[in-house]
């Protein structure tokens, strides 16, 4: 505990990465403030549910001393998957194979987030607080916010996610495209407002393939469900296309193009979708990145090691990230705060390395003609 005696330390990002980090350094006594973008916890909507995983997500939590909470609030069964062909046609059933319970069980992003807060000191997480640039301050840092206020930080560490603002003070390394961009849309109420749809996901998830294209449909524990497209696009089409995105009937007749000889019960999806539709170009971070390790500053998740998410490790790697960094940062067995972040660092490359490959083989296999065979082998 003596590298961070008498330290403060500001995360910035309140994701799950983000808040697991804090929850753990505070659990060892340290100084620690998260500092948030949004105005209030509910700011913005959340995507599809998370399955965590028992070596990395699950792992965190226990840690944490979360999982009784987690067990209260996980939903049983929403791990269960249909594999489907363009015509919806179920080629795969988890449901009808008798399914065990699973090791990746899943939890919506509302409550996971909800679980994480209360485990905090009241005031450790600042609402609005944008930031904006990052200063050096002897042998601090100076972090100053869009809405005008500054604070002072003996370390910090980014945990603000894909486009991360702080990454570039650590390395200028670039993320590249993966060859795949997908749309995301929202359905609430499913149940009445997508009812075929709704039946076919059976509060579990779909992954429809063909053609080189995805579909993953997911259900949520408030009656929505959240559905991705994947295909394969140039690396600026979205901004290129000409589409207004917050127009339901162009993102629809983009699909009927786009996925013609698809079944007509997709459309049912962008129907009764609320727009805006989402575009997500998938980015990955240079499998073989690495960088000199920095006294006071460091990053975790999506900031660090971006990826596709075609192999679901996304908000695994990032709580696996803040357990590993926690136990660095609380170690009495290095000198001083550099050696215990590169020690960390080096640890989680090599990690995230080995995950960004199989992500990377998954993101082509789904969108390749054997999509289907690929994943069936892979439940299988």
């Amino acid at each position: 505990m003596n590298i961070l005696n008498n330290k403060k330390i500001a995360i910035v990002g309140g994701g799950p990465g983000g808040l697991t980090l804090a929850r753990l350094l505070q659990m060892s006594g340290v100084d620690v403030q998260v500092y948030e973008r949004d105005m209030h916890k509910d700011a913005r909507p959340k995507g599809a549910t998370l399955d965590l995983h028992e070596e990395s997500g699950l792992a965190a939590l226990h840690e944490a001393g979360l999982m009784e909470a987690f067990n209260a609030n996980y939903r049983p069964g929403a791990d269960k998957l249909r594999i489907v062909d363009k015509n919806a046609t179920i080629l795969f059933d988890d449901d009808a194979n008798g399914k065990e319970e699973t090791a990746r069980p899943e939890i919506d992003r509302g409550p996971l987030q909800t679980i994480l807060l209360d485990s905090l000191q009241p005031t450790t997480v600042v609402w609005n607080s944008h930031f904006v640039s990052l200063s050096p301050q002897n042998d601090s840092w100076k972090l100053d916010f869009k809405n005008g206020t500054s604070v002072i930080a003996d370390v910090v560490i980014a945990a603000d996610g894909a486009n991360s603002k702080i990454r570039p003070y650590i390395t200028p390394i670039k993320p590249f495209y993966s060859g795949v961009t997908g749309i995301e849309g929202t359905v609430y109420q499913s149940e009445t407002a997508s009812p075929t749809i709704h039946e076919l996901l059976n509060g579990g998830k779909i992954f429809a393939m063909s053609d080189e294209k995805s579909l993953i449909v997911s259900s949520k524990g408030d009656g929505s469900l959240v559905f991705y497209t994947g295909c394969k696009t140039d690396e600026y089409w979205s901004q290129e296309s000409g589409i207004d995105f917050s127009d339901k009937a162009q993102v629809l007749a983009w699909f009927k193009v786009t996925y013609s000889g698809w079944d007509s019960v997709w459309e049912e999806l962008f129907d009764n979708a609320t727009a805006p539709f989402v575009p997500r170009p998938f980015y990955c971070m240079p499998l073989d990145q690495t960088w000199k390790a920095l006294p006071n500053l460091t990053m975790l998740g999506d900031a660090a090691h971006l990826m596709p998410p075609y192999a679901g490790e996304g908000v695994n790697m990032a709580m696996l990230d803040a357990l590993e960094l926690s136990k660095c940062l609380t170690s009495d067995d290095f000198p001083d705060i550099q050696s215990a972040i590169a020690s960390y660092e080096k640890q989680m490359r090599t990690r995230a390395s080995a995950t960004a490959f199989a992500t990377l083989e998954s993101t082509a296999a789904l969108h390749s003609p054997e999509a289907i065979s690929f994943l069936m082998e892979i439940v299988a």
